[in-house]
């Protein structure tokens, strides 16, 4: 587990929503859904049973009923996969990483598959996360923006924004960081 730096507390104290309220622009969920404004911050990890796969034109990245979604404030959940469940054949590291105020420093893979172009950062991990988040070492994330992800049969949307993995599900409701006017959520 990576030490917690002084210089993440700003950060983690920079947002204004926390879960413990919504706010009066979320929407209401209906029977069956979850607000993601319901979600905590830091964010609470816990396990899907459900299945998820994760593919890309017929080939099969991932597959697992043993998935960890990730539900932090504002955004969709982030589904983790646990390595016994995924093709790490098809992965090769990528460059660059990025740092998570609650998570830590995110690794990025790209997906390489038999006769496809290279799919650049599509997925990422967390070797060493921060307290709180020791759950999700070496699981792999994936964006559904570049890949075809499922939950249960069903395939999820991409979180919108560029830098964002939570897989919108028709079980939750918004609106969700990472669209236009929530860069001061």
């Amino acid at each position: 587990m990576a030490k917690i730096p002084s210089w993440i507390r700003p950060a983690r104290e920079n947002w204004t929503y926390h879960g413990q309220t919504r706010p009066p622009f979320a929407v209401p969920p209906e029977a069956g859904q979850e607000s993601v404004w319901d979600y905590p911050r830091p964010p609470r990890i816990e396990s899907d049973s459900r299945e998820v796969v994760v593919s890309r034109n017929g080939i099969e990245i991932a597959r697992t009923n043993r998935a960890l979604r990730v539900l932090e404030t504002a955004s969709p959940p982030t589904y983790y996969l646990p390595p016994l469940d995924v093709r790490v054949d098809y992965l090769a590291e990528a460059s660059g990483d990025s740092i998570c105020e609650w998570k830590g420093l995110a690794r990025y893979w790209s997906v390489a598959l038999p006769d496809q172009r290279l799919l650049q950062n599509a997925a990422w991990s967390y070797e060493d996360p921060f307290e709180g988040c020791e759950q999700i070492a070496g699981y792999f994330s994936f964006y559904a923006s570049l890949l075809e992800c499922y939950v249960d049969g069903t395939r999820v949307k991409p979180q919108p924004g560029t830098i964002y993995g939570g897989w919108v599900t028709h079980e939750v409701v918004g609106p969700f960081k990472g669209e236009s006017g929530s860069e001061n959520w």
